[in-house]
């Protein structure tokens, strides 16, 4: 049998190609047989750095739907930024000048027992004049003052040019109350904004402040001012000035309470344990308990949250918290908790339900609350 000239040069070109898929699959045989003996010694020394464990997932946010409210500018302007007005008291000195007639004028030769010439304001509200006698002066501004006296002089002089200066601002005091160094009452010789007053009771001890429930007190009413802003991000807007006999508060963390309304047992106000409190310890604290789960709508829990002029508004399922499903969901202090008995179709509602609770607690809420809800 013939064969062709070039049929040991083919036989040869085959047997190496076999040869080579040959030597392949030994080597992938021994590089598999070697991963898994140290994937074996892996699992059986624990070795890090063989092995690739799935990381715990972290749980889903039980926050359902979340919206701000603000209160309007134009509230805002009328609450903060009005024009602080002096008003004479009680210690304040005036000067009294009637033009070409020394004899009716204040200082002279008269002195007040602190040293500065004029008519000190007598505890009674009272500054003693020539010719005019004893003058009540208490709650005027000096413009008012020298409307009047020019109106009284009027009787003894011809068109008589009057002039009044304030020569000592006694009667400016402000209370600082909390956690101040020196808190209490404390003295100006002038007006002070919110930061110029509180240097006047000394530090403010931030490690036991809550200054997200801090807040002024104006004319009987909290004013909504963001502490936690103008103190921890110097908002500058929030520095408002003060008037005489305002009030600053800024409570301890032992104060945080959050409130609870709804169907629970115990409704009311829910107290921080070491400046904490979940959405599931409020509850439970407030008197859920298996008998009122069945009731109680705990996935569609409401909070109200409020700090200065904001408003912050949750819907929570409390449900998927409970089952282990959601994160908790941790309070703030001031927060307003309701659990609905029923489906509630809007915040409206909510607020309607939840309105006669909040008149009973009217003067520990949170200005945002009472001022947007409460103020007709």
């Amino acid at each position: 049998m013939a064969y062709p000239a070039n049929f040991n040069t083919k036989i040869k070109t085959s047997l190496s190609k076999v040869l080579r898929c040959i030597h392949w699959w030994r080597s992938c045989l021994w590089l598999g047989l070697m991963s898994s003996t140290l994937t074996g010694c892996a699992i059986m020394t624990g070795s890090p750095t063989l092995t690739h464990p799935q990381q715990k997932q972290a749980l889903p946010s039980a926050v359902l739907s979340q919206h701000e409210d603000h209160l309007s500018p134009a509230t805002m302007d009328r609450l903060l930024h009005r024009s602080i007005t002096y008003h004479l008291g009680a210690g304040d000195v005036v000067s009294v000048s009637v033009y070409m007639h020394p004899d009716l004028s204040i200082p002279g030769t008269s002195s007040t027992a602190i040293g500065l010439p004029g008519a000190l304001v007598s505890n009674d509200g009272n500054i003693q004049l020539p010719l005019l006698g004893v003058e009540h002066v208490t709650g005027m501004t000096t413009t008012q003052l020298q409307a009047r006296l020019t109106r009284l002089y009027a009787r003894y002089v011809i068109n008589p040019k009057v002039e009044i200066q304030l020569q000592v601002a006694h009667s400016i005091r402000y209370y600082l109350l909390g956690e101040f160094s020196r808190p209490g009452l404390v003295y100006s010789d002038r007006p002070l904004n919110v930061l110029e007053a509180m240097t006047l009771g000394g530090s403010v001890n931030l490690a036991k402040a809550n200054l997200r429930g801090a807040y002024v007190v104006q004319d009987g009413r909290k004013l909504p001012v963001n502490f936690h802003q103008l103190i921890l991000a110097g908002d500058l807007k929030q520095n408002i000035p003060l008037q005489t006999g305002d009030t600053v508060v800024i409570p301890s963390v032992s104060t945080m309470r959050a409130y609870v309304f709804g169907a629970v047992v115990k409704p009311g106000s829910v107290p921080f344990v070491d400046g904490r409190l979940s959405l599931l310890q409020a509850l439970s604290d407030a008197g859920m308990n298996v008998g009122n789960l069945t009731i109680a709508r705990l996935s569609e829990i409401r909070i109200i949250r409020s700090e200065g002029a904001t408003g912050q508004f949750y819907v929570v399922n409390a449900r998927r918290i409970l089952e282990g499903k959601a994160a908790p969901f941790f309070l703030k202090s001031g927060d307003i908790v309701f659990v609905p008995q029923t489906d509630i179709s809007s915040w409206n509602q909510t607020l309607q339900l939840i309105l006669p609770s909040l008149q009973t607690i009217s003067s520990v809420l949170n200005p945002f609350v009472s001022i947007k809800y409460l103020t007709h």
